[in-house]
């Protein structure tokens, strides 16, 4: 998703009864008039200069860092929630964000607050330009907004102060910006095909450039190595070159269904109970309000995690402070219910991948009978990849058009639908909001045709952006 994307409209919708809602605006166009999250820049050392000059913020606290392509912030969310039932005050900095750009900024599980945002800003601007300078003089590219927010970021947690930061990159590890700390803990969860341009053509390069998280950039000499906890990977090539990188740095690693794991799941109201193998004990009958068997695994991972960070590995951590960390934990925008009647389900799947898991959650959790999608896509992405995944669980799909100048032109993705669903069970619309007053339309004609027993539903998919227009004109906005 790029800067200005879930937009400044976005920001200033959520924000507009906020007294600080013009601050915000302020801080927001700033940061959106650098270049954005798409034009990555292969460098740490900018990053480091600002940290640096700031008093080594990126020391400040330590930290846990995750890496992968899907489940990120889900896990970097459940890890922050169990820390914090551990009475440790967490930061955390996720992306993107679904409404406004605070939400990427955590502290003690709550959003960072708006006037916190500014002043910190106003205090780093001044060395943000001084790096943009030296920059320049070397004919380099100034501080870009995923930099500069990363900065922003650890700027906050200094700030606060902060006893662990929980920082999920960006894109890629080895050159991300957040890659400027050197993490006690390093999660990665499951590597897969995305932003190939700048990661690599296969899943293994990819997760070679992710597994550069690993590297010591603080004080590479007597810094010690982190602990590696690694997801289950589908993808045989990503395993082995984690396994490689792992092994050349001799980092002690737990790896999903052979150091801990998931070993028992079933359903329950509203979520499921979980049991797992940790790296130090087990767990038996955790209830995690979320939906998924994907989900359940990312908890494992975050479990693992909190474990190596706090024992490292050593020993259990306390069944009252894991249990309660479950039962609290949350993920905005991945198979979130909006609504019951219709069910209106949002889920940011933007790959083939999410889309897969997506259908393997629908299948096992929802008990639809009739089930129409709202699909829009960003131009960089594989709409028969997801629409492949999409067509198992969806009767129908109505296309539309997210409002960024990434967003798939909604002809050619309805163009694609058509060889995945009926033509006359394809619809286009041209804006999330005519998309889903027609997915409503569609839901409740399919409903009383079918009679007393049918259920029909709604799943709004296809981008973080998407979900985020949704959730916005369904009055969920609110969330962080």
């Amino acid at each position: 998703m790029s800067a200005g994307d879930v937009s400044a409209a976005g920001n200033a919708a959520a924000s507009a009864e906020s007294p600080h809602a013009e601050a915000l605006a302020r801080v927001y166009a700033a940061l959106l008039a650098r270049a954005g999250e798409t034009l990555v820049e292969l460098r740490l050392d900018a990053t480091r200069r600002a940290c640096e000059l700031l008093g080594d913020i990126h020391t400040a606290a330590p930290a846990i860092m995750l890496t992968g392509t899907n489940g990120k912030t889900s896990t970097a969310r459940m890890v922050d929630t169990l820390l914090t039932a551990h009475d440790l005050r967490v930061g955390r900095f996720t992306s993107p964000h679904l409404t406004r750009v605070t939400e990427r900024i955590s502290v003690d599980g709550e959003e960072v607050a708006i006037q916190d945002f500014v002043r910190v800003y106003d205090e780093i601007a001044p060395f943000l330009e001084i790096v943009d300078a030296q920059l320049a003089a070397e004919e380099r590219a100034p501080l870009t907004f995923f930099e500069a927010l990363t900065v922003l970021a650890l700027a906050v947690f200094a700030d606060a102060p902060v006893d662990v930061m929980v920082l999920e990159v960006g894109m890629g590890g080895e050159w991300d910006s957040t890659n400027v700390v050197d993490a006690q803990v390093c999660g990665f969860t499951a590597v897969g095909l995305d932003h190939q341009a700048f990661l690599g053509e296969t899943p293994g390069e990819i997760a070679r450039t992710k597994a550069g998280i690993l590297d010591r950039n603080v004080d590479p000499s007597p810094a010690p190595a982190p602990f590696a906890v690694i997801a289950a990977q589908p993808e045989e090539d990503a395993a082995a070159a984690l396994a490689e990188e792992v092994s050349r740095r001799g980092v002690t690693a737990w790896l999903e269904d052979q150091g801990f794991g998931l070993y028992e799941r079933s359903l329950a109201v509203d979520g499921q109970l979980v049991s797992i193998r940790g790296i130090g004990g087990d767990y038996p009958e955790l209830f995690l309000p979320l939906h998924g068997e994907h989900q359940a695994h990312n908890a494992a991972v975050a479990l693992a995690i909190a474990e190596a960070f706090l024992t490292g590995g050593e020993r259990p951590l306390g069944a009252e402070p894991v249990t309660d960390a479950f039962a609290a934990m949350t993920s905005p925008g991945r198979l979130e219910v909006l609504k019951a009647e219709p069910t209106i389900l949002v889920d940011g799947a933007h790959n083939p991948a999410g889309a897969a898991v997506l259908a393997a959650a629908m299948e096992e959790a929802f008990d639809l009978t009739d089930t129409t999608a709202v699909l829009g896509m960003f131009a960089d992405k594989d709409p028969h990849g997801v629409l492949e995944h999409v067509s198992r669980f969806a009767d129908r799909v109505v296309v539309t058009q997210a409002l960024s100048e990434r967003a798939m032109d909604p002809e050619e993705l309805a163009k694609a639908a058509r060889e995945w669903f009926d033509p006359d069970d394809v619809t286009l619309a041209p804006t999330v909001k005519d998309a889903l007053m027609r997915a409503i339309d569609l839901a409740d004609l399919a409903e009383s045709r079918s009679g007393d027993q049918a259920r029909s539903g709604i799943v709004v998919t296809g981008s973080l952006l998407t979900v985020a227009e949704a959730r916005v004109l369904l009055h969920r906005g609110d969330a962080s």
